[in-house]
């Protein structure tokens, strides 16, 4: 998915920050994707409480959302760099389509991992047969070492594991005592799982003590170590932790967790493009706004969506001044 703000926050991402007593409770913020009948996203991540969980960047949880009155998902192809991204539905269909080739659906239950490494475009759309959609996008930043790799895709179907009366699905990294790894491909210490828990049950997941972790509520209202976290809200745990108990209030519970080991790097972050500096993402910027929008030809970084009968999305103008931390 695209960051389709047209006055998008620059962002200097730190390092994390000392250790937190108790879970950090982030508010969302609404943005509208799109036109009048916009598709209103809750987004968490990034803000000026907290940039990075590991190396998890951006969150924008949506939906439950009626198609007929939004008009779905209708995303023209658009950039990345030096990212991943995540997509993780609990309801509806999205066709993606990117500049390696790649053209695959994605469904509840389903993981779609775009790695973008130095450049790609694509393009998500909700299908015919989507009447609601409703689930999250995700954002990974790149380690520097690993950032000017060659994009590739691909899609994996977790299998749900039972831990007491919780189900858990791993879809990114490894959860301690919860199968396998999952085998898509990251490039720094991560978890990304969802969460599910009968009303009035409880749950203890041994976790990585170096991890830092983020659990956002999608339904339900529950506890995270003694924490009550309303409903789309994003809890923050710094690293330290043993154990996470979760518990379930009076309505089921679905979550996502998320967490990783802290990233130790500084990223700018802009758009839909990820950088270590102001005129690396000026220069991004410049090399999609002017060859592919510009000049309509394919670019040697970013490649072409094939079958995408239409324009892509254009940058927005960058700020007037240099992109510096905030703060």
């Amino acid at each position: 998915m695209s960051n389709l703000e047209a006055d998008p926050d620059e962002l200097l991402a730190s390092p994390s920050s000392p250790l937190t007593p108790a879970p950090q409770l982030l508010e969302p913020r609404d943005v509208p994707l799109g036109g009048v009948r916009a598709m209103t996203v809750r987004r968490t991540l990034p803000q000026r409480e907290r940039s990075l969980i590991g190396a998890w960047c951006f969150l924008d949880h949506y939906g439950p959302d009626d198609v007929d009155a939004t008009g779905g998902m209708v995303v023209p192809p658009h950039p990345h760099t030096g990212l991943q991204t995540v997509s993780w539905l609990f309801e509806g269909e999205i066709e993606h389509h990117d500049s390696t080739g790649a053209h695959h659906l994605v469904r509840p239950g389903e993981l779609n991992l775009m790695t973008a490494g130095r450049g790609i475009q694509h393009s998500e759309v909700s299908t015919p047969a989507a009447r609601r959609l409703h689930g999250a996008q995700l954002w990974v930043a790149l380690p520097d070492g690993d950032r000017g790799i060659a994009p590739f895709f691909e899609h994996t179907e977790p299998s749900p594991v039972r831990v007491g009366d919780a189900t858990v699905r791993v879809f990114i990294g490894a959860l301690p005592g919860v199968g396998a790894p999952a085998p898509a491909r990251v490039f720094s210490p991560l978890l990304g799982a969802q969460l599910d828990l009968p009303a009035g049950a409880a749950v203890e997941l041994a976790v990585d003590p170096s991890f830092e972790h983020g659990l956002l509520v999608d339904a339900g209202l529950p506890s995270l170590d003694g924490t009550s976290i309303p409903a789309h809200r994003l809890a923050y745990t710094a690293p330290g932790r043993t154990s996470l108990r979760i518990e379930a209030g009076a309505e089921p519970l679905r979550a996502l967790l998320i967490g990783g080991a802290p990233l130790g790097e500084s990223i700018v972050m802009w758009w839909n493009f990820i950088g270590r500096d102001h005129d690396e993402i000026v220069s991004a910027r410049s090399r999609w706004q002017g060859e592919v929008i510009e000049a309509s030809r394919v670019n040697e970084v970013f490649g072409s969506v094939p079958g995408w009968d239409g324009r892509a999305l254009p940058a927005p103008e960058l700020p007037g001044i240099r992109l510096k931390p905030r703060g």
